[in-house]
């Protein structure tokens, strides 16, 4: 543990979770929606795409999220924002041109679960009905247990519901009270057994370590009761407090979050549990059951990451739909506009949401190919780089000979290519970062990165 104590506190400063990149804080007005339309235009018969559908809203706020979301316990606002979503669904399939389809849909939030059964049924409705979808399209939902009810699982087992996804955080009673998300164990249960009966073929659950009051002893409970339902894909994410940002996380205590050495012992104790239960290790802070998506992608090369995480989708393009959400073309990215007001307005003059974004560079593209590449493989190919990218590679090349010689217990450069030792894995964030050229743009606050 020493080692691994001496590389935390080199490698422990806030950097991005690179979800993306260029990362989101460098996005800028300068992409339009006229840009948008153009790029959207250049997709082709026979490629595929991926949707995200943003659901702004919970009937609950929990202090620790960093998601757009607000709070409401009026369901009027929800409809009036189901009606413009609808409108946007319409106005971005015109755009689509026919032969593309669509091979995942994915729900987040905010909590889709809010919506009444018969609104996920019209949702779910338009979307088939605006784009081309692919028989075995994945369709994966974020889940409160919380909101649930029978009614409610029988619209997402109507829906299609492929991958339910539950947010569970921690299951110590202290640690729930002080981030305002009380739930309890037997909930989380009912929600697994509730899919499973209706034919839901995967359940993934997430995890938080670094929660205030959050223990080794608390968490080791947590993992094992999540064991016992047998999810088949875990995310174990380190609480991001970014009270600068998102106002609500003021309401956590500081003083009773753990410190960098507590919150690194604590992800590597449920790593360690997970992996000990048959779990496999996948990127930085994912572990999935043999057969599961994310470990056939790792197995065969093809794991991604985008701003749902570490994926194994591999749509050619991903379009976000609602307020906030971010798409993602060959070409570059863009944003929705958030307040969800002015998106309203926006979308029922039918016009596109966008807001800001960024077009990518082929120095970009190369440089998220080797964020990428760190995030999910940690390490990459001087070969393939050298192929793809010509000339432009070399600068990027000797940018990781030059950290490997500068840090040999960290990675290795040989003609191979660069590739981390296996004790600096947690640290591939950080390792990323070195080849993150707009990182030093004063652009962004950033979350600790273990």
């Amino acid at each position: 543990m020493s080692g691994d104590k001496n590389l935390l506190a080199k490698f422990s400063t806030p950097v991005p979770r690179y979800t993306s990149y260029p990362t989101a804080p460098h996005f800028h007005p300068g992409i339009d929606a006229d840009t948008v339309k153009g790029w959207i235009a250049t997709l082709r018969a026979g490629q595929t795409l991926s949707l995200y559908l943003h659901i702004p809203y919970c009937d609950r706020l929990c202090w620790f999220c960093a998601c757009h979301t607000k709070h409401t316990l009026k369901y009027e606002p929800i409809t009036q924002y189901i009606q413009a979503l609808h409108q946007e669904i319409e106005t971005v399939g015109r755009l689509v041109p026919e032969g593309v389809r669509v091979t995942a849909v994915h729900w987040g939030g905010g909590s889709p679960t809010m919506l009444r059964p018969d609104d996920m049924r019209l949702v779910m409705g338009w979307l088939r009905s605006a784009f081309s979808f692919a028989d075995d399209a994945e369709i994966s939902v974020e889940m409160d247990p919380n909101d649930l009810d029978e009614p409610r699982y029988d619209a997402l087992a109507d829906i299609g519901v492929t991958r339910a996804s539950l947010g569970v955080q921690d299951f110590e009673p202290k640690v729930q009270e002080t981030i305002n998300r009380v739930q309890t164990f037997a909930q989380t249960r009912s929600v697994v057994e509730a899919m499973r009966a209706r034919g839901v073929a995967s359940v993934n659950c997430d995890l938080l370590y670094g929660l205030p009051f959050q223990t080794e002893k608390t968490l080791r409970h947590t993992v094992d009761s999540i064991l016992a339902l047998r999810p088949d894909r875990i995310a174990l994410f380190g609480y991001a407090h970014v009270p600068w940002m998102k106002k609500h996380q003021r309401l956590i205590p500081e003083d009773a979050l753990p410190d960098s050495v507590a919150r690194f012992e604590q992800m590597s104790l449920a790593g360690e549990m997970l992996v000990s239960a048959g779990y496999h290790a996948i990127g930085i802070d994912h572990f999935a059951l043999e057969g599961d998506g994310l470990a056939e992608a790792v197995r065969h090369g093809r794991l991604r990451r985008n701003f749902q995480g570490y994926t194994d989708d591999a749509a050619d393009a991903l379009i976000g739909l609602g307020a906030s959400s971010i798409s993602e073309l060959p070409q570059g990215y863009w944003q929705n506009m958030p307040a969800t007001g002015e998106y309203q307005r926006m979308v029922e003059n039918g016009e596109l949401a966008v807001v800001r974004g960024i077009a990518l560079s082929d120095e970009d593209r190369m440089r998220a190919l080797v964020i990428e590449r760190i995030m999910c493989g940690f390490g990459f190919s001087s070969c393939e780089l050298t192929r793809r990218y010509g000339a432009l590679a070399a600068p990027v090349l000797e940018e990781a000979r030059a950290f490997a010689v500068k840090n040999p217990e960290v990675a290795l450069y040989d003609r191979f290519g660069f590739r981390l030792k296996s004790d600096a894995y947690p640290f591939a964030r950080s390792v990323a970062a070195i080849f993150d050229t707009y990182l030093g743009g004063g652009r962004g606050r950033h979350s600790a990165a273990v």
